[in-house]
């Protein structure tokens, strides 16, 4: 009997001379079936055809046959068979005659504990077999959505997949735990430190490559990263997740994509976020390095965590986004949600850097010329504002915010926060820092909702709550940012100065016009504005930091012809150009999961308010309600997608 698979030990990389072997981390099979083979003298009366022997091993793995369907695993393109743990398969053993089973004796012997395995029907409908996703983005105040193309039964996917695992270096024992698999991949999906499959860019300059707003699923991210071997270009948050997603549904592994409007990125791991401001209230850049990206996306992968005390399983955080190192490496995860949720912070895997994520604090500090740090303001519910993912079945939203912390400002939030800090996480010394108690003045602002192109209003309102009379020197500073709160340059500041009667509030409104940003935008028209007041009588400073992302033109999709599987259908997209100035070099990418392969088009020009049409045509392959999803580009304009639902007819048999 041969050795099983997760016994085998790989030869050592250390050998040399000519007889030294790689590793051997293949998932290859052997098609044959050995021969029995007699060696020796044979005996009298040894006939060779007494004896059972196997010819043939029938592992019944068409895609018609009974193992596929009932493992769901029919829509691989993939001829081998392929199953999913936890649930009986068959297998048809041919012999050298007919099997006698009082005399003869043969048995196939496995075990196999299932680590991953969710016991409600429509979550496995949903987190592995779903081959469409919807990935939240823009900001807390206009949230918006994308379709995204997992695609992890299509050709070659599962191949690229178990590649990633290969480039790794995760050996054969290794495969079959999912916490390895996952933090191994983390590392991977990234190319930051270990050639891994994405190479990411914030910059705004995407030369040599794709621009992330143009990906439309992870089936060419990962078919390219398998044949070239080479760091795909380029990736941002939701990319990064939602081609980790594919992987880990690929396993077989339940996962979805995770988004969290307001994450802190706590540079210095102290588990709150610092603003620095200098003796006027201005914020100084120089100092502070902590930034809030208007949303942050990241993974879940369902697993049982045996490394942890029992009730830490279920599910886990892991991001594929470089970030922060974690054990030397770009990598985030898994983090029990359940750890982060209590302040747990000590479990592995990069619980903290999660936690400072969704529930750090804000905190507003002035630095004085004599070095001295005043705490201005402390924001404990600006982080986190809300979590979500899709909803099960449909492409609503799920709030899941609550599993991730408490509501803010009970007691237990609070203690969650205090646990955190007692297991061991780095605090900067403050012994230098006063904290100032609170003014009986509080101010607040909105950024009207406003189409890219057009003038807007921040209306700032002040509010005095005390006896005295107030007077505030007010400054507003409006800057074009990426949306991961690093600001660009700052194209709006305006100074004015404010008086206070005793309980009453004054509203001041400041104009936002569009030649003071069009010129200036970035890719996901994400206008970030901070204002702040400082009271004369008390010195005291006011702060208020918020995030406005502008309404993009959208694409309209149609079809005509028969929804019916191998048929002739087309598809048309329109775009109408209603931005202030000629597109130039404009690519539009279309993309239809069991209806068409991405296809794309580069149109020269789209002239200010004309319309741009391109028709598909195609021939869907998979009945059901599949989805449409199409992308536009340009060095202009990004972040414009549009979608549509079909439901495409079995062909009926003839």
């Amino acid at each position: 009997m041969s050795q099983p698979a997760s016994q085998k030990k790989p030869p050592s990389a250390s050998l040399n001379g000519r007889r030294a072997l790689p590793p051997n981390f293949s998932n290859a099979e052997e098609d044959e079936v050995p021969e029995m083979e007699v060696i020796g003298l044979m005996p009298k009366g040894f006939n060779l055809k007494d004896y059972l022997q196997v010819v043939n091993v029938n592992m019944i793995s068409s895609d018609q046959e009974i193992n596929k369907q009932q493992h769901h695993t029919d829509r691989y393109y993939n001829p081998k068979l392929i199953v999913r743990r936890g649930q009986p398969y068959y297998i048809q053993i041919e012999f050298t005659r007919p099997y006698k089973p009082e005399k003869d004796v043969f048995w196939l012997e496995y075990i196999i504990e299932d680590s991953v395995f969710l016991d409600d029907e429509k979550e496995r409908e949903e987190y592995v077999l779903n081959d469409v996703g919807v990935i939240f983005h823009g900001n807390i105040n206009d949230i918006k959505t994308r379709s995204w193309n997992y695609g992890q039964f299509e050709e070659g996917l599962l191949d690229a997949c178990l590649t990633i695992m290969d480039r790794a270096k995760l050996d054969l024992s290794g495969r079959s735990n999912p916490v390895k698999i996952s933090r191994v991949a983390s590392a991977m999906i990234n190319a930051r430190d270990d050639e891994g499959v994405l190479a990411g860019s914030w910059d705004n300059i995407y030369a040599y490559g794709v621009p992330p707003s143009s990906w439309t699923g992870s089936v060419d991210i990962l078919l390219e990263y398998h044949s070239s071997a080479s760091p795909v270009q380029y990736g941002q948050c939701w990319v990064f997740a939602g081609v980790f997603n594919t992987f880990l549904r690929c396993l077989g592994i339940p996962a979805r994509v995770i988004t969290n409007y307001s994450s802190a990125h706590d540079n210095n791991a102290n588990l709150q976020l610092d603003i620095f401001m200098d003796e006027e209230g201005i914020v100084d850049t120089k100092l502070t390095k902590d930034s809030v990206w208007n949303y942050h996306c990241w993974n879940e992968a369902w697993m049982s965590r045996p490394d942890l005390p029992v009730g830490f399983g279920g599910w886990q955080a892991v991001d594929g986004t470089p970030q922060e190192t974690s054990d030397g490496m770009y990598r985030c995860g898994p983090a029990s949600v359940q750890a982060v949720k209590h302040g747990h912070v000590c479990f592995q895997f990069d619980a903290a850097f999660v936690f400072a994520e969704v529930n750090s604090d804000v905190v507003y500090s002035r630095a004085m010329k004599n070095g001295a740090r005043v705490i201005e303001q402390i924001d404990t519910t600006h982080i986190g504002k809300l979590i979500v993912t899709k909803d099960i079945g449909s492409d609503g939203m799920k709030d899941i915010t609550e599993q991730y912390k408490f509501r803010e400002g009970t007691d237990e939030e609070r203690l969650a926060l205090e646990t955190a800090l007692m297991y061991g996480v780095k605090k900067e010394a403050t012994q230098d820092s006063v904290h100032l108690p609170q003014s009986d003045v509080d101010m607040d602002f909105e950024v009207e909702h406003a189409v890219l192109g057009s003038d807007f209003k921040v209306t700032i309102t002040f509010r005095n709550n005390g006896q005295s009379r107030h007077t505030a020197t007010a400054y507003l500073s409006g800057n074009i940012v990426f949306y991961t709160g690093v600001p660009k340059n700052e194209f709006k500041s305006q100074s004015f100065d404010v008086i206070l009667e005793p309980f009453s509030s004054k509203v001041v409104e400041v104009l936002i016009s569009s030649s003071d940003y069009i010129s200036q935008l970035l890719d996901q028209a994400s206008l970030h504005f901070f204002v702040t007041a400082r009271l004369n009588e008390t010195r005291k400073i006011l702060a208020k930091q918020k995030t406005s992302v502008l309404d993009i033109p959208k694409l309209h999709l149609k079809v005509k012809g028969e929804k019916v599987v191998g048929k002739e259908m087309f598809v048309t997209v329109e775009f109408t150009n209603l931005v202030k100035q000629k597109l130039k070099n404009v690519s539009v990418r279309l993309d239809g999961p069991g209806i068409l392969k991405t296809v794309q088009r580069t149109f020269k020009e789209i002239p200010e308010n004309s319309t741009l049409t391109w028709e598909e045509k195609c021939i869907p392959r998979r009945a059901g309600l599949r989805k449409l999803i199409a992308s536009l580009t340009c060095d202009t304009l990004r972040h414009v997608y549009g979608e549509l639902d079909v439901e495409i007819q079995k062909r009926l048999a003839v």
